[in-house]
This record gives structure tokens, C-alpha cells and sequence, in this order.
């Protein structure tokens, strides 16, 4: 179940953004995808994976992802500086956008009420709060596309964040002024538990598509994460203090 959909042919280049700088890659199906492999971290591409999944099932509009294959003949031939740092083997791919634009003050405002909502609500129910935005500035991991005039999300390495401070996201969340919007809605609470709760019965699925290999840092070395940390995180929308801030 967890085997790789596309194969990665050819390193482009780096991305100069994000703790993670994804490798820039050529596909066999033609596409350019960034791809996070095992110098990410293997929590990172767990957490990407598992995510991403999620995220489809709630419905957000996620950028085209994938697992792909690395060959180790690519790796060897080190076509490319610092390319051992992608690793062969199963990684995590998120397909390029042809007109992609980092998400703005400007363009947050042409968000959907709709979406907007539910990119908040999905980053409290994943602990995820590496998506930014103030007067002050940040860093959203979200696109707007502008050919198609819509919000793209991307990036979600930094879930499940065993740190998460609920204050610093309420003030800090690129769509924090939303929160009341859900919070002080009895009946927007009770659709989004309704809706949460729906994805639980697949997380079973979605812990057998991880790749195996990244459990694992290197032989008999665990990864810094557990599949029992993410799902006790995803369990807590069946609790009554889900909502509850500080």
C-alpha cells in the first residue's frame, strides 16, 4: 500500500525556502515536484504524508502530492551538490504550481470566508502552527494560485507539533480572526466535530500507507515520532474541551 506512484529521473536544483529545502525534481510522468527526502527528517516526511492525506479527506484545496522513488544510481553518481541529503528510496513529493505566488496580506483577503475557516480548524486539529501571518509579516506555507484564483496549501512538516502553544496560534494563525467566527458558532462546532470525527475511522488506512523505511533513521534507529503521538493528537476532536483556549 505504500508504494511509490511516480520515479524521480532528475535533480533540478534546491529550494532556498523552508527549513527543509526540498529538492526541485523531475519526474517520469514530466512533472516538476518538491521533494523531501531523508535529510528532511523522517518525522517530517511522516508528518507530510499523514497530513496530506488528511487534508484530502477534509476537502482543502492541498497542492498534488505523491510518494516517488529515488534510485540509488542517481544518488551515486552525486549529479547533483549535497544530493546524498535526498537519499534514495521512497520519498515525499508535492507537484509544482505553474503560477504559484506565496500567500499575502494582500491576497489573504480573496480567500473564501469558507476556506479560510477550514485551514484554521484543520491546523488546530493537526497542532500545526508554523502557518503565519501578521502585520509584522511570517510565513503561511500557503499559495495563491493565480491562474485559477484559489488558495493552494502546502507544507505541513512541523504537525502534530508536541510544543503547540495555542495562545501563540490564536495570534499568529494567517486566518486567527476567523476563530470567533467558528468558536462562538455552536452549530459551526458541531459540523466541523461532525466532519472531524468522519476521518478518524481511516486513520487505520493512512498509518498503513507510511513507507516502513521511515520509521526508521537509520538501522534499528527509530524516527522521532510515533504513530501513537499523531493519533492521540487526532483524537482529541472526540472531546468535549477540543475548542477550549487558554
Amino acid at each position: 500500500m505504500n508504494e511509490p506512484t511516480i520515479h524521480i529521473e532528475e535533480v533540478l536544483g534546491r529550494a532556498q525556502q523552508g527549513v527543509t529545502e526540498p529538492f526541485i525534481c523531475r519526474a517520469d510522468d514530466g512533472a516538476i515536484y518538491f521533494v523531501k527526502g531523508k535529510g528532511a527528517g523522517r518525522r517530517s516526511q511522516i508528518c507530510e504524508w499523514v497530513a496530506a492525506q488528511l487534508a484530502t479527506e477534509f476537502g482543502l484545496p492541498i497542492a498534488e502530492y505523491a510518494l516517488a522513488e529515488v534510485p540509488v544510481e542517481l544518488i551515486e553518481a552525486e549529479v547533483f551538490p549535497g544530493i546524498r541529503q535526498l537519499g534514495s528510496g521512497i520519498v515525499f513529493a508535492s507537484r509544482e504550481l505553474p503560477h504559484p505566488q506565496e500567500l499575502t496580506a494582500i491576497t489573504r483577503d480573496l480567500v473564501t470566508e469558507d476556506v479560510a475557516r477550514d485551514v484554521l480548524v484543520f491546523d488546530w486539529w493537526l497542532h500545526n502552527e508554523d502557518r503565519n501571518l501578521t502585520a509584522r509579516g511570517g510565513n503561511p506555507n500557503l499559495l495563491w494560485d493565480m491562474q485559477g484564483s484559489e488558495l493552494v496549501v502546502i507544507d505541513h512538516n512541523q504537525a502534530f507539533d508536541r510544543d503547540f502553544d495555542p495562545v501563540n496560534f490564536l495570534n499568529s494563525h494567517v486566518f486567527s480572526n476567523r476563530w470567533n467566527r467558528v468558536f462562538g458558532d455552536h452549530l459551526e462546532r458541531e459540523r466541523y466535530g461532525i466532519k472531524l470525527k468522519a476521518i478518524l475511522p481511516k486513520l487505520a488506512n493512512i498509518r498503513a500507507n507510511i513507507p516502513d523505511s521511515w520509521w526508521y533513521v537509520d538501522d534499528g534507529v527509530p524516527a522521532d515520532v510515533t504513530w501513537n503521538e499523531i493519533e492521540t493528537c487526532l483524537e482529541r476532536c472526540r472531546r468535549e474541551d477540543f475548542w477550549n483556549t487558554p
